[in-house]
């Protein structure tokens, strides 16, 4: 007995249904497929979804909006969570990706004006609110639209 043989009852590799080969086979005749009907026939398979007849649940569920194909989506950061950095910092979309505000190397980020900015701060972002470009000033930070 090698290792390869052992299994939980003999065989570790179950043998493949052989169809359509006699009744002595146990699977002969109708090849385990019953009489007639569409799952009988060749290509008779029922697509995804197919109720019987009855009004499919994807068609029966309210459809609303739609998905816009150009839709930007930002890394949001607030201004309290920049007050972690030191006054006078440079900060860059790759500065904040290196100290962990976001994953993704190609997210667009965004300046939301939530909290107050301690420091005078240089923001590089690709965008930023009417808010918190108000806060950046008035603490003597400057900022700047990347496209």
């Amino acid at each position: 007995m090698k290792l390869e043989e052992l299994g939980k009852w003999g065989s570790p590799r179950k043998k493949r249904k052989l169809l359509g080969r006699g009744p002595g086979s146990g699977h002969g005749k109708t090849s385990c497929k019953g009489h007639k009907g569409q799952k009988a026939r060749s290509g008779g398979s029922i697509c995804p979804g197919f109720e019987g007849g009855q009004m499919p649940l994807v068609r029966r569920l309210p459809k609303r909006g739609f998905t816009s194909l150009d839709k930007k989506e930002y890394v949001v950061i607030n201004l309290k969570d920049l007050n972690k950095f030191e006054k006078g910092t440079k900060i860059t979309p790759e500065l904040l990706m290196e100290k962990g505000f976001y994953k993704k190397n190609d997210s667009k980020i965004k300046i939301l004006g939530m909290g107050e900015l301690k420091n005078p701060l240089d923001l590089k972002a690709h965008s930023f609110s009417k808010d918190a470009q108000e806060k950046i000033k008035s603490a003597g930070g400057t900022f700047e639209i990347i496209k």
